[in-house]
């Protein structure tokens, strides 16, 4: 019984050591105070087509449901840097920020996504330049 009982514990703590994430989520007023910051990266994970629908100012768009994500990531996002990543609602941008953050990175997460933001009323704009967008193809 001792045995079950150590291995069920041991396995519990292995779980929840793994399930850990290791990057932050922000609120819309915090994650707006962070994008006044100059050592911060917006990244936006969502695909082309909503990016062109509206996106926050200055964001980088790298789609995560790509199979090249990282590549495109670690080529475009200096580690130095803070990388302030959303999607539409959260979801893609956790998957997103626990990528990043296991390759290095300091990633602090948008919770609720860009409806989040939008509900809050906080700007959004279409307007890109190819800086902006670093598409998939």
């Amino acid at each position: 019984m001792k045995k079950i009982l150590t291995c069920l514990l041991a396995t519990l703590g292995l779980t929840s050591a793994c399930c850990q994430q290791n990057y932050e989520n922000a609120d819309v007023d915090g994650f707006a105070g962070l994008l006044a910051q100059s050592n911060v990266i917006v990244l936006d994970v969502r695909t082309a087509d909503e990016f062109g629908e509206g996106h926050l100012e200055n964001a980088i768009n790298i789609d995560v449901k790509q199979d090249d994500f990282m590549e495109k990531a670690q080529s475009a996002l200096p580690k130095d840097k803070t990388i302030a990543v959303y999607c539409r609602s959260g979801k893609r941008s956790a998957t997103a920020a626990t990528r990043l953050a296991s390759a290095g990175y300091q990633v602090v997460n948008l919770k609720g996504g860009i409806l989040a933001w939008n509900a809050a009323n906080m700007p959004v704009t279409t307007e890109t330049d190819d800086e902006d967008a670093v598409k998939a193809k």
